[in-house]
């Protein structure tokens, strides 16, 4: 009688298809792996969704770290990405980092690995705040690309040797602007806290008057107060900042709002 192998479900996303079939032929020759390959951010996030609703689901996500769409002329073009809170974005670049994200809350067991065309100790940090589990060059040995994929199934965290001390610098400079920028949110008022996060979810001035039944005068007052204390002169910058400090948007209702105004 044969002896039962535990299987390894490894899903391969990469937009470039010889790349994608190769990795998933190559992988699939192993006795305890077993891999399906999607083309894009919306069909990987298809396929984990029906293995998931068929008692299947993957152990691991393979997914390039420059995800996005190719268009006819070759030229890669950004699809929308998942929002910095883990929901579906309305607009912006995807990638591999993105879809680490989008993924996170959803399927948290998913063990995910960055494939990477070239060492960046920058996007691999951003990596491992997204949630990934390793950075792997793209074109390592199998040998080298099966040892992370069980590695991370450990709780192993995988990065090349060389990347080592950029990736800690990065990390720890994202922390360090990640506590200037809680100071700064500490400094605003309860309800100029309320507005930022107004702004964070993209409400327009009169939308955010509406939500917090305020005058469009008085909105505009706490919006150039949250600008002045967060010492930073555009609705952008502000947003960015609260997103380094971890301030989520303001949950939106099905309430009709305004979105994409100019804000003071």
């Amino acid at each position: 009688m044969g002896v039962s192998v535990a299987r390894i479900r490894v899903l391969v996303v990469d937009d470039h298809r010889i790349f994608a079939e190769s990795l998933a032929a190559a992988l699939a020759a192993e006795p305890d792996v077993d891999v399906s390959a999607a083309g894009s951010g919306p069909a990987a996030l298809r396929c984990l969704e029906r293995a998931s609703a068929e008692g299947r689901r993957y152990d691991v996500m393979l997914v390039d770290a420059e995800l996005g769409i190719l268009a006819a002329n070759g030229v890669r073009v950004p699809a929308p990405r998942a929002a910095p809170d883990g929901g579906p974005g309305p607009s912006g670049p995807v990638d591999g980092i993105s879809l680490v994200t989008g993924v996170r809350s959803t399927q948290p067991h998913l063990r995910t690995v960055v494939l990477a065309e070239r060492d960046d100790p920058r996007r691999a940090a951003m990596a491992l705040q997204a949630g990934a589990s390793g950075w792997v060059a793209k074109d390592c040995s199998l040998q080298r690309l099966l040892a992370v994929i069980r590695g991370v199934l450990r709780d192993e965290t995988h990065l090349p040797a060389a990347l080592l001390t950029g990736v800690l610098r990065e990390l720890t400079a994202a922390r360090k602007h990640r506590t200037e920028s809680e100071q700064l949110v500490e400094s605003l008022t309860p309800r100029e806290r309320e507005v930022l996060r107004c702004m964070v979810a993209g409400l327009g001035r009169k939308a955010v008057a509406e939500r917090l039944f305020l005058s469009p005068h008085t909105v505009r007052t706490h919006m150039q107060n949250v600008l002045g204390k967060l010492g930073v002169h555009s609705t952008l910058a502000a947003v960015a900042l609260a997103r380094r400090a971890g301030v989520g948007p303001a949950p939106l209702t099905g309430d009709v709002v305004e979105r994409g105004g100019q804000l003071a």
